[in-house]
């Protein structure tokens, strides 16, 4: 049975139900479609995005001076309260994969699945637009993880997107979490693009029973492909001669990275993408802490993941 392509269609939300910083700023217009989840409209004079406020998703973002967007998302993506989006920068946490001991908990956690409010916005000081989130405490994010923490998202849409996730323990014992940002990047043709800045890095292979070996070269794709490169703190290079531009991917507070393509078989069994083609748009390079790379938080402490995406001119390539 063919898949249906799905559409969130929205409508202004009441400016009656919105804070005043939020119905004052000239960059920021805020919708709701009929399921009534809530989205961040951003533009400025540099850049554009869309945010989802359940998962603080960021759905799209693109700098006025590049044509292509920057993220994919489905086009079978599901817009439905409690169920995650295919594409986008979707936030795993507090556990990135199954949960390490009960396997009927969210895959990859519930940060991306529960409601998130408005805390702040404000234009920074280079004239892009920043956005602070906070996950609200609903009875099953509650369910899942029961100590005491705070989680925010300050998400900054100008010339780049910037993500900063701040994880704060107010529990009186350590605690530990896995955590990425999930992000499908915009490419021409997976088939023709190269991915640098992982050479000489331990990756687990989880095609291959978490098999371990060392990266020896550029990354390119004829099949799927499924890697976490360990102790990886350095930036990240999608090289895209068809939309002529250079991805980068800067970061910190992250001692992994995930390099994923599902390719036809597996993209073509997942609901929320396409029977077609549309997989050979995206690559997943994603900013995590998982596995051995694991966080622990003393209390009263705060723990920073931070990730930036620059578009560079293809001519401008780094090794």
């Amino acid at each position: 049975m063919a898949k249906v392509k799905t559409a969130v269609e929205t409508k202004p939300v009441d400016g009656k139900d919105l804070p005043t910083f939020i119905k004052n700023h000239p960059h920021i217009n805020m919708t709701e479609d009929e399921n009534g989840l809530r989205y961040i409209e951003v533009k400025n004079d540099f850049g554009e995005g869309t945010i989802a406020l359940q998962g603080a998703h960021v759905m799209q973002f693109k700098p006025h001076y590049d044509k292509n967007p920057v993220l994919w998302m489905s086009d079978y993506a599901r817009f439905t309260p409690g169920r995650s989006i295919r594409g986008g920068v979707p936030i795993c946490w507090p556990w990135f994969g199954a949960h390490p001991t009960d396997s009927t908990l969210c895959p990859h956690g519930f940060a991306r699945v529960i409601p998130w409010k408005i805390v702040d916005v404000d234009t920074v000081y280079n004239g892009a637009t920043r956005i602070l989130l906070e996950m609200e405490q609903t009875p099953e994010a509650k369910r899942q993880l029961s100590y005491p923490y705070e989680l925010t998202l300050n998400i900054t849409i100008g010339r780049r997107l910037k993500l900063e996730l701040a994880t704060t323990n107010l529990a009186t014992h350590p605690f530990s979490i896995g955590e990425a940002f999930h992000t499908y990047l915009a490419v021409s043709d997976v088939g023709e693009i190269k991915v640098t800045g992982v050479q000489e890095r331990v990756y687990t292979d989880k095609l291959r029973e978490y098999e371990r070996a060392v990266e020896n070269s550029f990354l390119s794709f004829r099949g799927e492909f499924d890697r976490i490169y360990m102790d990886h703190t350095s930036d990240c290079f999608i090289h895209d001669a068809g939309y002529d531009r250079l991805i980068r991917v800067q970061k910190s507070g992250s001692s992994n990275t995930v390099v994923w393509t599902p390719w036809e078989e597996k993209a073509h069994a997942m609901e929320d993408m396409g029977d077609g083609d549309e997989w050979r748009e995206m690559i997943c390079v994603e900013t995590t802490n998982s596995l051995e790379n694991t966080v622990i938080i003393n209390p009263g402490r705060t723990h920073v993941m931070t990730v930036e995406y620059t578009i560079e001119s293809f001519g401008n390539q780094a090794e």
